[in-house]
């Protein structure tokens, strides 16, 4: 059954997402920061913080798609935009709501240009460590081993050289 059309209830769940956006993007610049200064001992945490804040932003998109939904008319599929979905509604309403999905949209292109340009330091610093073992060490053909002599994953993700002999 579908729920009846609550105004204050849509304007409180996107007030939240962005405010979720927000704090995502401040958590992802900390996450980006340690990276960057090398600061590896609370890595594993901030960007925990940073996976649990996405979770809860995944329950309030539900939320979100659940309270617009019952803005679909009887018989409508459910493919129809959000701004044809609110064409019905008073001008204020309309106005407020097309604002805040406006902002919405902004804190997420935000999001996901900061994450993408992250993800392809992160892809680059990957590939240069990966090419300068290969240099230094040519003939370990791409194979990287514990000091027990135990061959591991070319993840790179934590990688100490030792350049005693």
């Amino acid at each position: 059954m579908k729920e009846a059309w609550n105004y204050g209830r849509c304007v409180s769940v996107l007030n939240k997402e962005i405010e979720l956006l927000k704090n995502i993007s401040a958590a992802q610049d900390v996450v980006r920061q340690t990276v960057m200064n090398r600061e590896w001992a609370d890595f594993d945490e901030k960007s925990s913080e940073v996976n649990r804040l996405g979770a809860e932003f995944a329950l309030l998109e539900d939320e979100r798609e659940e309270v617009f939904s019952s803005l679909a008319k009887s018989g409508e599929g459910q493919e129809r935009s959000f701004y044809a979905r609110i064409m019905d509604l008073p001008h204020e309403e309309r106005a407020e709501l097309s604002r805040l999905y406006r902002e919405l949209k902004m804190e997420t292109i935000k999001i996901g240009v900061i994450s993408e340009t992250f993800t392809v330091y992160l892809n680059e610093a990957r590939t240069l460590a990966a090419s300068y073992l290969e240099t230094v060490c040519p003939g370990r053909c791409g194979k990287l081993y514990t000091r027990k002599g135990r061959r591991v994953s070319q993840d790179l993700r934590s990688i100490v050289i030792n350049n005693s002999f």
